[in-house]
């Protein structure tokens, strides 16, 4: 592309400067700036990363460059308002891909501060085009635009997220014959227009969801018999009291035929249609995308509050209950006991059932790998080497009660506890197999006081139950974030 020199020129113009916003407009700044070069203004721009010539352009048209990443279009103006050095006191706001017609830029030749020393804004009249036809209806013609706003008094609306406007206090006057056209020739590509308007839905939708929480107000006070920013705003009360749904209908019914919008032809009636339903609909779903997904979070928060207490309390009070039940359980069948029960002793014995289980598959293992090992109710004997008795302690129901309340109690579905139990307890007693005949083999009384094999086993089978507890805890979600996620 070829650029013209336009540095020579000398910037006498001290009533106005003019700001824009761009990101690679190499398409339509040279417009822009050709449209505005006459009135030999200061330009501003503030671009967010252009890659194309955008940037060659608006030097070659002395304009003085700022960068600062995009957020949304308030933002950026905001930015633009607070750091360029503007001298003037009057700022013009325009996008890249406005054109300055030639009857405003006549009035805009003629404007002199001192005419308008009761004001503080003025509006502009603008012409949208989209695929190269004005849409004159619908809604989108008249459309007052406050663009040229007192540097200092007026500032960006920052409590919107796309509908990006300037706001002053006081006066305000209207220039209805003065217009600014608006054509975005990247938008002939309708890919292109459906991209951007999917990212500006997902701004409105968390905006409209922020009203509705009452955490984001209105700048401009709505009024139907205000300024055409306040009667907007008015509008835009009434459209947030709508159905979600219905509203997008409605909207499109309003203006294809209220408004007139039907005789903007097959083109005009396909951006109604985009821009009036299908982009109004998207929004609405993703406004019931975000509550809902806000009310799990809430709800998973809620849960994570709770889980926490309840765990403790649940594992304080199952944990003395299976461990002072198996000692309960171990004194009713203990012949000899206080409360001795024959019946219990004799049928549902299971401490007896595990002691036997253990002492047998020491042995039975003894016996594979080539030792003689024998055993009776109580006592593990392997020839040449020594005699093990298993005791209550040694079984290891104190462990497996610590193991069971943490397990039963802690938030997850319960196929998956009762798996994690049953490998767990088995686990456990592997590690007290494994003790039983290493102790059979090599330890020897002499060594009691020195070594004593219940604490190491336990601090071993502690370290053990930890690291599979926290695996086991850090690898799933809880409970409640699984009903969250289905």
């Amino acid at each position: 592309m070829e650029i013209d020199d336009h540095k020579s020129k000398n910037i006498l113009n001290d009533q106005f400067s003019f700001v824009i916003l761009t990101y690679n407009e190499e398409m339509h700044l040279p417009r822009l700036l050709q449209s505005i070069s006459e009135l030999n203004a200061p330009i501003f721009i503030l671009d967010s990363g252009s890659t194309d010539s955008t940037i060659a352009i608006g030097e070659s048209y002395g304009a003085t460059f700022l960068y600062h990443p995009f957020e949304n279009h308030p933002t950026q103006w905001d930015y633009a308002l607070k750091n360029f050095d503007i001298k003037t006191p009057w700022v013009i706001g325009l996008d890249a891909d406005h054109i300055v017609t030639p009857e405003l830029r006549e009035r805009l030749a003629n404007f002199r501060d001192k005419d308008h020393q009761d004001i503080n804004g003025i509006y502009f009249n603008r012409k949208n085009f989209f695929k190269g036809r004005w849409l004159k209806h619908g809604s989108y013609y008249p459309f007052y635009q406050l663009k040229l706003i007192r540097y200092g008094i007026g500032y960006s609306d920052l409590n919107e997220n796309m509908d990006h406007r300037f706001v002053v206090p006081g006066e305000t006057v209207i220039w209805k014959d003065a217009h600014i056209l608006e054509e975005n020739l990247k938008e002939n590509k309708i890919s292109f227009w459906i991209e951007k308007h999917n990212r500006y839905s997902d701004q409105v939708a968390h905006e409209e969801v922020e009203r509705i929480q009452q955490i984001r107000l209105q700048t401009v006070k709505p009024h139907f018999w205000g300024s055409p920013d306040g009667r907007r705003a008015r509008l835009k009360q009434l459209w947030w009291q709508l159905p979600r749904y219905v509203r997008p209908m409605l909207y499109f019914t309003y203006r294809m035929f209220f408004q007139l919008g039907i005789l903007d032809g097959r083109t005009g009636v396909i951006f109604h249609f985009l821009q009036g339903f299908w982009f109004r609909l998207v929004i609405d779903i993703k406004i019931d995308e975000i509550i809902q997904q806000q009310k799990k979070i809430e709800k998973t928060d809620y849960h994570k509050k709770n889980e926490v207490p309840k765990f403790i309390i649940t594992f304080i009070i199952l944990f003395p209950l299976f461990y002072y039940f198996n000692i309960f359980y171990f004194s009713v069948t203990n012949p000899g006991a206080a409360h001795y029960n024959a019946f219990l002793a004799s049928h549902l014995n299971y401490i007896r059932g595990l002691r036997w289980l253990l002492l047998n598959s020491s042995a039975q293992i003894l016996n594979w790998i080539g030792f003689a090992a024998i055993t009776n109710e109580y006592n593990l004997l392997v020839a040449g080497h020594g005699v093990i008795q298993l005791v209550y302690s040694c079984l290891g129901l104190g462990v497996i009660s610590f193991f069971a309340a943490f397990v039963l109690a802690y938030p997850k579905r319960w196929k998956q506890k009762i798996i994690f139990l049953i490998g767990g307890i088995l686990g456990i007693e592997v590690l007290n197999i494994a003790r039983f005949i290493l102790l059979a083999l090599f330890w020897n009384k002499r060594d009691i006081r020195i070594i004593d094999h219940h604490t190491v086993f336990n601090i071993i089978i502690y370290v053990v139950i930890a690291i599979s507890l926290y695996f086991w805890v850090k690898d799933d979600k809880p409970l409640n974030q699984i009903d969250a996620a289905n």
